[in-house]
Parts: structure tokens; C-alpha cells; sequence
């Protein structure tokens, strides 16, 4: 799922760049250094900077969830993770040096289908986790099965969330269920799923059912809480009206709440009161998802009877939507 975001994001970018580089005007006279060279550096800089920040952190966050909670009370995730605290567990090999070695081929392939800086960082990041993994100690803070589950799957799946957002990966399992993806029927989700009923039913066959139902809701507390980083505190949401009203509501929108609206004109064609050809404008707009109760609210005083469409928003640029925090 988050390597789908990754690879947009950077095909986006590419787009961007393409883009922006047919419409430069040609410059009169070559650019100097001081013109481009430095602001890009120091921006470039200030870019891999924070993504240091957000590996380190990630890090550290998915060493806490595996060593306070998961490894010590003999709990599994899923992918590549949930694979090397099985192993572990069984044959009793440092998780450190399993991490790395299943890691590997996941590694190798990461860096033909999302290049070379891609599979750096993340073999850096693995490497770094796995040092973490065996120099650092954690104290373990509860003995509660429930805890333990939640908790260690919150830490571990912001640690992943986190590095995400740093451009790299600590589980390896998504960037063989893109690959799988890309020469099947099968979505990265379906690929990501079966993997993990195949981890979870060998956790049950080789542990104990109870484990494998406790490592279940650990790793589903990872991937909510993944998502939860990886997307920001605040959810887009789009939300279409068709109004009557529609020019107050619009003005509504756009002066008190202080958002951009997009008008489509279109014809209403059936309703509660049968047939009906009318011209009307249709307004687009999107919000926070916390911003959602006080639109609806200000329409209903305009037009209690308008009909409002809302939907999820993976992101947006430009425009006067309010930028989610950790964006």
C-alpha cells in the first residue's frame, strides 16, 4: 500500500519536472551559481536532513515495538518482520542478523524497480535497525498479552510509517508484492494479504493459535497506525453539493470558510420530485476531515435539502486546502 504512495509520488515528481523544464523561458544569459546552485543545495540539504531525522526516528520507534513488546513475549508481524521473529523464535538465530539476510533479495529487487538511492537507504536503514536490534536495550514494560499486542504494533508501525516518509523501507515483503503486481491480476494489497495469511497460519501451526491471534492484532495496530503516519493527521475529503443555492454556498465556502471551489455546470435529472431538466451548478470542494462537521453545518443553513457526496482524497497540491500536519 505505501510503496503504491511511494511510486505515484515519485512519477508525480518525475511529470513535474518534465513538465516545468518545456515551460522555462530561455534564459538571456547563462545562470550563475549564486542564481540556482546554492538555493538548491541548501534546499536539497534541508530535504535529506529532515528524511535523516524521520529514519532515525523510525528506527528507534520500530526497535521499541520489537524488543519491548513483540520478541520478548514471543509475538510476530507480518512480512519480512513477522518471517524473521518466526525464524528467530524457532531456531533461536539473532533476529539483528535474520532482519538483514531475508531483507536481502527484497533489497535487490527494490533497486530495479525503484532505483539505486531507493535501495540504498533502505539497505542503510535495515543495517542501522539491526544495530539498533543488537547494542540497544529495552526494558520490557508489561507483561499484559493485550498491551503487549497494541502497543508493540502502534511502535512498530510508526517506526515503518516513519520511514516511509523518509524514503525507504524496513520490510521488504511490499516491494516483492509490487513486483508481483506489476505481472498478475493480483493488487500489492492481494499480494500483501496472502503473504501474511501464509506467515500467520505457519504462527499457528508452530507456535500456538493464541499467538498467532495476539500477533494478528499486532500487526493490524501497525498497519492503522502506518497509515495513520503515512497520511497525515487529517484526511482530505472531497465533497461534491448540488444546490439551488449553489452561488451562496459557494460564497460560503470560499469567503467564510476561506477553501477553494470548483464549479460544474450540469442538469439535475431525477429527484423527489420526478423529471426534472434544470440548469443547476454543481460545487466540488475539499476539506480536512475536521473541517467536514462545519461545512455540512453552514450548508444545512443555507439549503437543508441539498445533496452532498463526500469521498476520500489520497492528497492534494495547490489550491488553498489546508496543508495536513507532518506535510
Amino acid at each position: 500500500m505505501f510503496l503504491q504512495q511511494l511510486l505515484m509520488h515519485r512519477l508525480t515528481e518525475k511529470k513535474r519536472a518534465v513538465g516545468a523544464s518545456s515551460r522555462l523561458p530561455v534564459p538571456s544569459a547563462p545562470p550563475t551559481p549564486e542564481n540556482w546552485v546554492f538555493p538548491f543545495a541548501g534546499w536539497w540539504i534541508k530535504r535529506q536532513l529532515i528524511q535523516v531525522a524521520m529514519l532515525v526516528a523510525g528506527i528507534f520507534s520500530a526497535a521499541l515495538g520489537l524488543k519491548a513488546f513483540l520478541l520478548p513475549n514471543g509475538f510476530i508481524d507480518g512480512g519480512v518482520t513477522g518471517i524473521s521473529l518466526l525464524v528467530s523464535q524457532l531456531t533461536g538465530i539473532s533476529l539483528s542478523i535474520l532482519i538483514v539476510l531475508i531483507n536481502i533479495p527484497f533489497i535487490i529487487l527494490g533497486y530495479f524497480q525503484l532505483g539505486k538511492w531507493f535501495a540504498f537507504k533502505t539497505l542503510a536503514t535495515i543495517l542501522a535497525l539491526a544495530l539498533v536490534l543488537l547494542v540497544v536495550s529495552f526494558p520490557t514494560l508489561t507483561q499484559d498479552k493485550l498491551l503487549i499486542a497494541v502497543f508493540g504494533g502502534f511502535f512498530l508501525g510508526a517506526g515503518i510509517g516513519l520511514t516511509v516518509r523518509g524514503g525507504a523501507v524496513l520490510d521488504g515483503s511490499e516491494v516483492l508484492a509490487v513486483y508481483v503486481s506489476k505481472r498478475t491480476a493480483l493488487s500489492v494489497g492481494d499480494v500483501v494479504l496472502v503473504i501474511n495469511i501464509l506467515i500467520f497460519g505457519a504462527a499457528a501451526l508452530l507456535l500456538s493459535v493464541e499467538t498467532a491471534l495476539y500477533s494478528i492484532l499486532a500487526y493490524l495496530a501497525a498497519a492503522k497506525t502506518m497509515d495513520f503516519i503515512i497520511e497525515g493527521i487529517e484526511e482530505y475529503t472531497g465533497v461534491t453539493i448540488i444546490s439551488s443555492q449553489s452561488e451562496a454556498i459557494r460564497l460560503m465556502v470560499t469567503e467564510k470558510l476561506g477553501r477553494g471551489a470548483t464549479i460544474y455546470s450540469g442538469k439535475r435529472g431525477y429527484g423527489s420530485r420526478g423529471h426534472n431538466h434544470e440548469a443547476i451548478d454543481v460545487i466540488f470542494t475539499v476539506v480536512t476531515r475536521l473541517e467536514v462537521t462545519q461545512l455540512t453545518d453552514e450548508i444545512n443553513k443555507i439549503d437543508n435539502q441539498a445533496f452532498v457526496v463526500m469521498h476520500s482524497v489520497r492528497d492534494t497540491k495547490g489550491g488553498l486546502v489546508k496543508k495536513r500536519p507532518l506535510h
